[in-house]
């Protein structure tokens, strides 16, 4: 028998999968393994619970995605924490980006994450590039944070300009519990949770899709960033895909989609794809090929 794990960590859970000559025999879920949110200690404690619950006897490979490993020091963590409890095994981690392709069936491709953060990866043959993924401070245009970051940013240059917030505002200031726009600026920096904006990105797509003029602008901008990172990564690497779509928010806004969509065609990328499996089935079929490599 050939036993292989793949696993997908996050920033808030790490997915773990066990297959046995390609069959999925257990699934597990625990808390983040994500080095560089919960530091080593905690992230070989969330190993430890993951791989407890999958059993690990027999495994000969193990494929891990995560964020967070850009990194030679930073792969070179992880992969020690794995081979420590998985002895005999091959190890391969990667940055979690490198799941995408894995999962929606392909070799070669362009994977673009839209979720609470926004990256791109890609890779043609031998060729490998990468685009975006520079967290929030710094960018994750297109991501779920942004989109919700620029509304609240709208919601304040509204106010400034004459006092009063627009639709847009007065929905996310509802949506946040709050009983008057003047308190978004406060909130925003009183709740940094980053996951708890993201989902507040679900304000923008309604009100765009019942055709508000600023919400619209919103969704545009980020569907024309999104394929930004996508181009940059594809005339690197000299390829017009397929491009597969992931994370939460590319993968459940449809006016998200479409935007990509057309924002791809004016760069001749046809292909694009919105991923339908999980992602750490693609970790699966890494720790698959690193078998058959052997």
């Amino acid at each position: 028998m050939t036993t292989v794990i793949g696993l997908d960590i996050g920033g808030s859970k790490t997915q773990a999968v066990k297959s046995v000559d390609g069959a999925v025999v257990a699934e597990a879920l625990a808390g983040s393994a994500n080095i560089a949110s919960v530091g080593q200690a905690e992230a070989g404690r969330q190993l430890d619970i993951a791989l407890a619950r999958l059993g690990v006897d027999d495994v000969r490979a193990v494929c891990a995605g995560a964020a967070g490993v850009e990194t030679p020091a930073g792969a070179a963590v992880l992969t020690r924490l794995l081979a420590d409890r998985l002895p005999g095994a091959r190890i391969k981690v990667v940055h979690d980006s490198q799941l995408i392709l894995a999962a929606g069936g392909v070799r070669d491709g362009i994977a673009v994450i839209s979720g609470t953060g926004a990256v791109a990866w890609g890779r043609a043959g031998a060729k490998r590039a990468r685009a975006g993924g520079w967290g929030y401070l710094l960018g994750d245009e297109g991501s779920g944070y942004w989109v919700a970051k620029q509304a609240v940013r709208h919601t304040l240059t509204c106010i400034d300009a004459d006092g009063a917030a627009d639709r847009l505002g007065q929905q996310l200031a509802a949506d946040c519990g709050l009983q008057d726009t003047s308190e978004l600026l406060d909130h925003f920096y009183s709740q940094p949770e980053r996951r708890y904006w993201a989902g507040r990105a679900r304000v923008v797509f309604e009100l765009a899709s019942s055709g508000d003029p600023a919400s619209r602008a919103i969704v545009d901008e980020a569907a024309a960033a999104l394929a930004a990172i996508a181009v940059s990564v594809g005339q690197r690497i000299g390829s017009t895909g397929p491009v597969i779509l992931a994370g939460g928010l590319a993968v459940h806004q449809s006016a998200l989609q479409q935007g990509i969509r057309a924002q791809l065609a004016n760069h001749g990328y046809t292909d694009v794809r919105v991923l339908t499996a999980d992602p750490v089935r693609g970790a699966v079929e890494l720790a698959q090929r690193e078998l058959s490599r052997a």
